[in-house]
């Protein structure tokens, strides 16, 4: 069970969580036209479009053929978070004539799009600011019984003029009740968490908190991606090589989790190394790691929550406002979104 939020979708109740039964009113796409295309993936094409009725510009997502209560668990989740701190706002949903194409109408965000020049230009205040932003976020949806379930650089928006963070793509979440057993493939293989890859079913909240801890160690050891395994065994060797294969040992027994591999460097003793041997530089502080220490825990519920990582000292001067950036500036770095 969760350490936190556990009973929310429970004291909400079915109207809350029961995106099967709920009904969508479609608009006609006739108002939007698509300028061009900015992404896409599995499940989605992305697109800037402009809506016509004002000429706003717009993020129109068009969704592949997927089962409809996929459609309807994303529209639910959005609807349900509208207006939640930094995350993306839903604007409307359109569907074509023939019923086969439906699309999500999103804010516009002018953001960045190399992620990684971004983030190693980023100096501490600038990692402690968009880091507390996405824990608000994270705390917001928590809160109301929902796992984001796919946490990673390619879900935030930043635009760094205007110091805005929005996290986007729903298609994964999921409401939390507890004693649930979930699927594992969510998420994506470099922000996946130790549960999924050993099958553990009934996770929570805290998955995600795991994958803002692979974001923060990208951020201050200047990395694109920290765990960057080959497949799901070299993740959790990565993970082993990192924690250590005592408390990875401890982990299984704990939980009663049955991981069988034949891999053999799975199967070996590995020390707990030191995060400093990933690198030192001026974002390498004692409070950053010990921050990352508190959130890159084998055991989901020894990782800090979206709440109490918000309250970690590594925060102080963000939320003190004492030294955090404020709107329309552009830090030291020189980098700001075009």
């Amino acid at each position: 069970m969760a350490r936190v939020y556990s009973d929310v979708n429970q004291r909400l109740g079915k109207a809350w969580y029961d995106y099967e039964n709920s009904k969508i009113e479609w608009s006609q796409p006739d108002r939007y036209e698509i300028v061009r295309r900015v992404g896409g993936g599995r499940y989605s094409e992305v697109f800037e479009g402009v809506d016509t009725s004002g000429n706003d510009l717009c993020v129109i997502k068009v969704l592949k053929p997927v089962a409809k209560s996929k459609v309807k668990r994303e529209i639910k989740v959005l609807r349900n978070l509208t207006g939640g701190p930094n995350i993306i706002g839903l604007i409307d949903v359109v569907r074509d004539p023939s019923h086969r194409y439906a699309s999500l109408i999103f804010e516009l965000v002018d953001s960045f799009t190399d992620w990684k020049t971004f983030s190693t230009r980023m100096t501490e205040a600038d990692v402690k600011f968009y880091t507390f932003q996405l824990l608000v976020a994270l705390d917001f949806v928590h809160a109301h019984g929902i796992m984001h379930r796919d946490v990673k650089p390619g879900n935030i928006v930043i635009d760094h003029s205007k110091r805005k963070l929005r996290l986007i793509d729903w298609g994964l979440a999921e409401f939390y009740h507890p004693g649930t057993e979930y699927h594992i493939r969510v998420g994506s293989r470099y922000y996946k968490a130790p549960e999924l890859l050993v099958g553990f079913r009934t996770y929570d909240y805290s998955l995600d908190l795991w994958s803002v801890g692979c974001i923060l160690a990208s951020f201050i050891f200047k990395r694109e991606h920290f765990f960057r395994g080959a497949d799901n065994n070299d993740m959790i060797l990565r993970h082993m090589k990192a924690l250590g294969s005592e408390k990875f040992d401890h982990y299984l027994q704990k939980y009663d989790i049955h991981f069988e591999t034949d891999a053999e460097a799975l199967l070996s003793n590995y020390p707990k190394r030191q995060w400093t041997d990933y690198g030192v530089n001026e974002l390498v502080t004692g409070e950053a790691i010990d921050l990352l220490d508190k959130l890159l825990r084998y055991d989901h519920a020894e990782r800090l929550t979206a709440r109490e990582a918000q309250a970690h000292v590594y925060f102080n001067t963000v939320r003190l406002d004492a030294s955090a950036p404020k709107e329309g500036h552009v830090s030291d770095s020189g980098f700001c979104s075009t």
